[in-house]
């Protein structure tokens, strides 16, 4: 026996549970450390990865400002629970501050977002106030701090505003771009090779041959990991041969930090993903006690790591749902994103024979009394894409379960397209 076959994973050996396999590829995966710096607009930070802790330089906000149209007033001037009549000496804009001090029975006219005047520590809003031409009337008291966004109430100079390893969307950056931070360190994408593997693989918009099928797996896989943060580079489609595989994957294992392989990683004939990934590397795992995606692998060659997805379409997309996007995020440094899970009511009766986990495809919907409530599609199979294709959810039923009757409760986890 080689050195490598000792640590690969043999058939009659117990299967992985789901939550085993994470963990063990967790442990595997070492985060990247290289970090680039990136402009906040545009799409250039769109989904990276925050290198270090982001800390605020200013508060935000940096001011004392009114949160209404209204009068900035002296709260000690409307202790009185009757009426007090105020003088306006001025107007305060956003982005014009008046320049003087509010004395007693004085007020200033303020919009929304303008800098509180000197002397005044509250906002009495227009609708309550009787206008004049010089003057308003106001019923009191009126509190201090009434309608007065306090400066460092969102963020105080100093904060952590952003932790380390954060995944940026589109409100961290405006948030960072309301700081005045105009380019910040990230870590670097992960460089993924993606290779579909199969004789009868052929790329959309080419004539099909005898016994020919589209090549869909890579378009999806594609697809899926496009918002991570990651450099996808398209490997192509290997055929069902061995030495082509090998070449193939050594050469890719030079240049990226992982192979995501599709397809020739069960046992078959012309299955040569397991056996060359021995003879060049090694394996982790295979094999996942999963329906659909069951014969998933990890290993390395060197440095590289290598993922392995089924061929079946709903195979490889709940494998790469469920264990590639966590490596690839931990890859990448991301503070871990465990998946949401929501329960759902059936409104028709799930069968289950197996006793690995399975996510079914299903259709949720949110009822008029807030429930949600779910149903599977037909066609469970691991090949049924078109069916797949119709679902908005995966229906996560434990080993343990057995099938599941009308008004039973799942857990179900809801398709999203950000990544």
């Amino acid at each position: 026996m080689s050195s490598n076959a000792a640590c690969d994973p043999a058939g009659s050996d117990p299967l992985l549970t789901l939550d085993q396999a994470q963990e063990r590829l967790q442990a595997h995966l070492a985060p990247l450390t290289e970090t680039e710096r990136v402009g906040v607009r545009g799409r250039e930070a769109l989904g990276r990865v925050l290198a270090q802790d982001l800390v605020a330089p200013i508060a935000s906000p940096p001011f004392d400002n009114s949160a209404m149209d209204g009068y900035a007033v002296r709260s000690e001037d409307t202790v009185s629970p009757g009426v007090t009549r105020l003088a306006v000496i001025g107007t305060a804009w956003a982005g014009r501050p008046y320049a003087g001090t509010v004395g007693p029975g004085e007020c200033v006219r303020i919009f929304t977002g303008a800098v509180i005047p000197m002397g005044a520590d509250a906002v009495v809003i227009q609708e309550a106030v009787a206008a004049g031409r010089d003057a308003i009337e106001v019923a009191g008291p009126i509190p201090s701090g009434a309608w007065v966004r306090a400066a460092g109430r969102d963020l105080a100079a100093g904060q952590c505003a952003l932790p380390a390893g954060k995944r940026l969307s589109a409100i961290d950056l405006g948030l960072i771009a309301s700081m005045g931070i105009p380019r910040l360190a990230v870590l670097r994408r992960v460089r993924v090779g993606l290779l579909s593997t199969g004789d009868e693989l052929t790329p959309p918009g080419a004539a099909l041959q005898p016994g020919a099928i589209y090549d869909s797996n890579r378009v999806a896989i594609s697809a899926l990991l496009q918002p991570l943060p990651v450099v996808l580079s398209d490997l192509g489609v290997c055929p069902d041969d061995p030495e082509t595989l090998r070449r193939t994957l050594h050469e890719a294992s030079t240049w990226n930090d992982v192979i995501l392989t599709i397809g020739g990683a069960s046992v078959g004939d012309a299955d040569h993903v397991v056996p060359t990934l021995r003879e060049i590397g090694r394996i982790n795992f295979w094999k996942i006690a999963m329906k659909p995606g069951k014969p998933f692998l990890h290993g390395r060659i060197g440095g590289c790591h290598v993922f392995g997805l089924p061929g079946n379409p709903a195979s490889a997309l709940v494998a790469c749902q469920q264990l590639v996007r966590p490596g690839l995020l931990r890859l990448a440094g991301a503070l871990p994103e465990p998946p949401l899970r929501l329960p759902a009511v059936c409104v028709k009766a799930l069968r289950k024979s197996t006793d690995r986990m399975e996510f079914q495809r299903g259709i949720y919907r949110l009822e008029p009394d807030g429930t949600l409530t779910v149903a599977a599609v037909g066609g469970q199979d691991a090949d049924r894409l078109a069916a797949f294709s119709a679902a908005n959810c995966f229906i996560v039923l434990p080993a343990e379960n057995r099938g599941t009757g009308v008004g039973d409760r799942v857990l179900i986890e809801p398709f999203t397209s950000t990544g």
